[in-house]
């Protein structure tokens, strides 16, 4: 279906899929950096925005440059638009702070104490 919608809430059982790791490896690295919440009585779910972030982080820290003459896939081929400047807001300066503060307020907080696996 071409207008599917991405769902907001990844359930434990998925939320290692949609990063691309173990269980184990969630568990120890990302699941103590994340907001549980609870689905229904014993279920569990991730905020996919969180999830997101969490990655965008990690790969920040830890990604490393295409090899030397490779472009890399968001390499801008082909500007927008071929008039030059044009007037507008521009979002560059105010989105490197803005994101990176919710960031640290995402991954600052901590576990629930409950274990509902």
């Amino acid at each position: 279906m071409a207008n599917e919608i991405a769902p907001r809430v990844i359930r434990f059982r998925d939320a290692p899929a949609y990063l691309g790791m173990d269980r184990n490896r969630f568990n120890a690295e990302v699941r103590p950096h994340l907001t549980e919440v609870p689905i229904g009585t014993q279920g569990i779910g991730f905020d996919r925005l969180e999830l997101d972030a969490w990655f965008e982080d990690y790969k920040a820290r830890n990604g490393r440059p295409s090899r030397k003459g490779e472009t890399t896939w968001d390499a801008n081929t082909s500007p927008a638009s071929s008039r030059g400047r044009a007037s507008g807001t521009s979002t560059s300066a105010s989105a490197g702070g803005e994101f990176a503060r919710a960031l640290d307020q995402l991954t600052s907080r901590k576990r629930k104490g409950t274990s509902r696996d």
